[in-house]
């Protein structure tokens, strides 16, 4: 399963999503044009120090992510795609999903392209919310929606019981580097 976000236009999400796919071993693409650098101190700041830990591939469109993506899989590119889209499709929780699927958002402000979404409505999925709110954060919506895919297509979850253990790389290691300034206080 990748995540894959197209014209993410707000660092804090992307390095969120970077974060998450840090913890869960799921590769992120990011389909430029970025509404950022990638040098971003606020995308650094909320992907934190796990930016080493992530699987990143950057695209410099959609058609150059569809030519990579392609690859990799048994299954046709489009068998694979899961369109998340705030405006219709089918809800998230009635969805099923396969452990190579490809999730992938739009920008925070436009969603995905009208056109990939008008050529594949049948692929559009959407996490339910109340009457009157527009729509989720980015963010939230990459992991609400990637954790219930990664159950729900018996993807093996990360091996970790809630405790905590350092990265085998300290220098990866923020929890221990915060403690180790703090005089081993925390």
């Amino acid at each position: 399963m990748e995540i894959v976000l197209v014209h993410p236009q707000i660092p804090h999400n992307t390095g969120c999503a970077a974060r998450l796919a840090a913890a869960t071993g799921t590769r992120l693409h990011l389909v430029e044009p970025l509404g950022f650098s990638l040098e971003d101190r606020y995308l650094k700041r909320a992907g934190l120090d796990y930016w080493p830990m992530v699987d990143l591939v950057v695209h410099k469109d959609l058609d150059a992510a569809s030519a990579v993506l392609k690859e990799g899989s048994d299954r046709p590119l489009v068998e694979r795609l899961r369109l998340f889209s705030a405006r219709g499709g089918k809800s998230l929780f009635e969805s099923s999903f396969q452990a190579d699927d490809l999730l992938v958002f739009g920008a925070e402000s436009k969603g995905l392209p009208k056109k990939l979404l008008a050529a594949h409505p049948e692929l559009r999925v959407y996490i339910p919310i109340a009457n009157g709110v527009r729509s989720l954060n980015l963010a939230n919506t990459v992991a609400v929606a990637l954790y219930t895919a990664m159950a729900s297509a018996g993807v093996a979850m990360p091996d970790n019981d809630g405790s905590y253990e350092s990265h085998p790389d300290k220098a990866l290691d923020l929890f221990a580097a915060d403690v180790a300034k703090k005089g081993g206080e925390l």
